[in-house]
């Protein structure tokens, strides 16, 4: 239980350093109005509702499959994605086949494809 909380602290406070360094966002829970495109918020809609629905390990799919590594309004959708997984409970993600350390691996993966792996290797 105690790991699982640092995980999900460390998740946390990795999502809110990037916001805050690259788009000048400060916020604990960061939410669709970061996104400026009509595109990503369509995106981020059907994400959120695989997530709600489940469906994390294909939502994480589809968002690899819109991420392009200079398209800076789609790294703030997947630093929503991985924000919004990381609030689910343990059971949750336990239950839909999901764990916390994915999550802090799918972010470590995506800051890789920005060019940010140092700065996510901080925590």
């Amino acid at each position: 239980m105690f790991e699982e909380d640092y995980i999900m602290r460390t998740i946390k406070e990795m999502v809110r350093a990037l916001l805050k360094f690259l788009f000048g966002a400060d916020t604990d829970v960061p939410t669709e109005a970061l996104l400026e495109e009509k595109q990503s918020r369509a995106v981020w809609e059907e994400l959120k509702k695989s997530i709600d629905d489940g469906n994390i390990n294909e939502a994480e799919n589809a968002l690899y499959s819109f991420i392009d590594a200079g398209d800076k309004e789609a790294l703030k959708t997947a630093l929503l994605f991985y924000s919004y997984v990381n609030e689910k409970e343990d059971a949750y993600l336990e239950e839909n086949n999901y764990t916390r350390e994915e999550i802090k691996t799918g972010l470590q993966d995506v800051a890789a494809r920005y060019g940010l792996d140092g700065l996510a290797d901080i925590f």
